[in-house]
């Protein structure tokens, strides 16, 4: 393959900072689209849905990773930074992907999970040989306590000591989830190094940007000191189920780390060689999430934006949520800038997650369009698809056999997308797929929605065309945010527009005094409402209002 020219790259793009208010399009590839029939989705089935994904009007997609491993979390153990996994293709399918995606205009972002790699990794397995070998520091090794055990009390999010013992070297190797994926060590410039060479390989393959896992968890403390206890009052299930012992901890030391931010600087430079590229750091953590956004989001010399999961939770999401968690992005990081989401591979989708009627699930979407940050749809979501309800004897997630049935895992969210009703499949494989499909995710189908105009489907298209036609909207500043019992309300300015926003968040009618100015009505194909006559705004449930200041 011959190397992309980032001169090239630059003058075929025209805007570097298209990320910025992006609406972003998630795969999980081995869900998406099977083009071989053995039950599995791959790159292939993704570039015979590029129309698909095109028609949304999305401006991006991020794949999940489909590099070579060992599969013990489904892609998150690389074993290969370089190379596609069989289950999924080759690297020529992925190059026939990205060209597809870049003749309809969409950007591609694809999933690194730079953290920690599988234990059948080349790397690992060299380090695991002996204490004295050229890799020997390139994870995060520790002898035992004197009594044997483990050298501090760090805990894995997938349960357990984050520490397992290595006969071989006859010392414990840090693994913050599976015991199957060790810890690489940052502290080693050499690691850093490998990293950025594997990222580049991507670059020069035409990438357009980087979705960065568990971009906190890069570098744990050099002392290997203990994490002290988290007061029962400040735990919650963001990160991890509640019934988690990992929530009973304040992760000072296991994650973190003061020295992530001078790899993120090293990583951002890589990244300013190939313009108008872009990184996205999946930021996991319960108590200081916005935080750590701010300082990774700061300046220019870091990532450009950060995954937020305050919207990710379990507690329905209110109008004064809204306006607590933007107030709080604001104050954490006043230049920075987040990526939002109600769904992805690793929660309960929101539909079931907040029990939302379909009205209510067209007012969150329409609210989420309108907010500040770039956005992220997970596959599906489109849809209105609910959690698929998966039998322990189904189940693939590791997780979700550890800690059933107090948490099923994530399965339910992971279960293949559905094209059309004519068989029990949903048009995802002719074969027998690696998860059972939901026959009420059938009736839900793209095919079926694609007929009836009322869909969650078509919603999803107005929503991210009205987006798209309002520049306030994408890159704007937010302002006069408030939460007036359940009505949200702010305005969006940019470059001379500005709209005022407000969203009936529940199931009774509200009324709101509109703000002095001059202001047309727009948003007619979103269901949104104008003032009446006396100037009061009437929103119905769920109705959303958006208007034009003249």
């Amino acid at each position: 393959m011959t190397k992309m020219d980032p001169k090239l790259k630059a003058s075929t793009t025209v805007d570097k900072d298209w990320w910025r208010g992006a609406v972003i399009y998630q795969i999980y590839p081995r869900s998406f689209q099977d083009s071989n029939g053995d039950g599995v989705g791959d790159l292939l089935g993704i570039v015979s849905r590029m129309p698909y994904i095109a028609s949304l009007g999305v401006d991006a997609i991020w794949i999940s990773p489909f590099f070579t491993s060992p599969m013990k979390d489904f892609g998150y153990d690389v074993s290969d930074y370089c190379d596609v996994d069989p289950m999924f293709g080759h690297l020529g399918d992925f190059d026939a992907l990205i060209e597809a995606a870049h003749e309809r205009g969409l950007k591609v972002m694809i999933d690194l999970v730079l953290s920690h790699t599988s234990d059948q990794h080349s790397w690992f397995q060299e380090s695991r040989g002996s204490r004295d070998n050229a890799k020997a520091d390139w994870y995060v090794w520790a002898d035992p306590k004197p009594d044997g055990t483990p050298p501090n009390n760090w805990l894995s999010i997938f349960g357990g000591p984050a520490w397992h013992w290595d006969a071989r070297r006859e010392q414990y190797y840090l693994h913050n989830f599976l015991a199957t994926q060790p810890d690489l060590n940052f502290h080693n410039p050499e690691v850093q190094d490998a990293l950025l060479d594997a990222t580049r390989f991507w670059l020069d393959r035409g990438v357009d940007g980087f979705r960065l896992d568990t971009i906190n968890f890069y570098f744990a403390d050099k002392d290997l000191r203990d994490n002290p206890a988290l007061p029962p009052e400040r735990r919650n299930a963001t990160i991890a189920p509640s019934v988690n012992p990992y929530n009973h901890q304040e992760h000072l030391y296991s994650k973190n780390q003061p020295e992530n931010l001078a790899f993120l600087k090293r990583y951002r430079a890589l990244l300013d060689e190939y313009p108008a590229t872009t990184s996205v750091g999946e930021v996991g953590d319960a108590q200081r999430g916005l935080e750590l956004l701010g300082e990774y989001t700061a300046g220019d010399e870091r990532v450009h934006m950060c995954y937020a999961f305050e919207f990710l939770s379990s507690e329905k999401l209110t109008a004064a949520r809204v306006v607590e968690t933007m107030k709080r992005l604001d104050d954490a990081a006043p230049d920075g800038w987040a990526c939002w989401a109600f769904s992805n591979h690793d929660v309960i989708r929101h539909t079931t997650r907040w029990n939302l009627t379909p009205a209510a699930h067209r007012g969150y979407t329409t609210m989420m369009g309108a907010l500040r940050g770039s956005l992220c749809i997970y596959q599906g979501e489109e849809l209105g698809l609910p959690e698929a309800d998966v039998a322990f004897e189904d189940l693939q997630d590791p997780y979700g056999i550890e800690f059933w049935p107090e948490f099923k895992g994530r399965d339910g969210c992971r279960t293949p997308m559905v094209w059309e009703p004519s068989n029990q499949n949903g048009g995802f494989t002719i074969g027998a797929p690696w998860l059972p499909v939901s026959h009420d995710h059938v009736m839900r189908s793209v095919e079926t929605q694609e007929h009836d105009p009322a869909a969650p489907l078509h919603h999803y298209r107005h929503m991210l065309a009205f987006r798209h036609a309002h520049p306030a909207l994408v890159k704007g500043t937010h302002a006069h945010m408030k939460a007036d019992g359940d009505v949200l309300s702010f305005t969006r300015t940019h470059k001379g527009e500005t709209i005022f926003c407000a969203f009936n968040l529940s199931d009774t009618p509200s009324e709101l005094d509109m703000p002095t100015g001059d202001w047309v009505p727009i948003g007619a194909e979103l269901g949104s409402t104008g003032p009446a006559p006396d100037g009061k705004l009437h929103l119905g449930p769920w109705q959303p209002c958006f208007a034009l200041k003249r």
